[in-house]
């Protein structure tokens, strides 16, 4: 029915050496840059090192939230539980926040971020405003 697969000692098998899951970079960061992006349907949070490049991420829709869930504050915190977990294993004291986003979980995420022993040195907003917004509907006519 398929191809059989024999596994030898050592863990790897005819397909190839076993993979390894749960891969984190084993590099130690010491300072880092959390961007979190809270939307009314659902928070994202990314951590980056100085350079921008992505290191751990992770959104409420990833932790099994579903629906209207997704964008409360709860879901929120605990994405940003987990990824403040996965900065600590990388070794992060501080980190500065970029947040984008007018969703409930913006405050709430940053906050269960902060709870695991990295200092916030900087927050900033970058929301995005529009300057000239929709076009207006066209007048009534009577």
């Amino acid at each position: 029915m398929g191809k059989k697969r024999i596994v030898k000692k050592g863990g790897e098998s005819e397909e190839g050496p076993a993979k390894q899951s749960g891969h984190l970079s084993r590099r130690e960061l010491g300072v880092g840059t959390l961007h979190i992006h809270a939307t009314y349907n659902n928070t994202k949070v990314l951590l980056a090192d100085t350079r921008g490049n992505t290191v751990a991420w992770s959104s409420s829709g990833s932790l099994g939230f579903k629906g209207a869930k997704k964008g409360t504050p709860f879901a929120a915190a605990k994405v940003g539980e987990l990824i403040g977990e996965r900065a600590t294993q990388l070794g992060m004291k501080e980190a500065n926040a970029v947040v984008r986003g007018v969703g409930s979980g913006r405050e709430s995420a940053l906050r269960a971020f902060s709870s695991k022993g990295i200092q916030i040195t900087g927050i900033k907003d970058t929301t995005p405003i529009p300057f000239n917004g929709p076009r207006p509907p066209k007048p009534r006519r009577v």
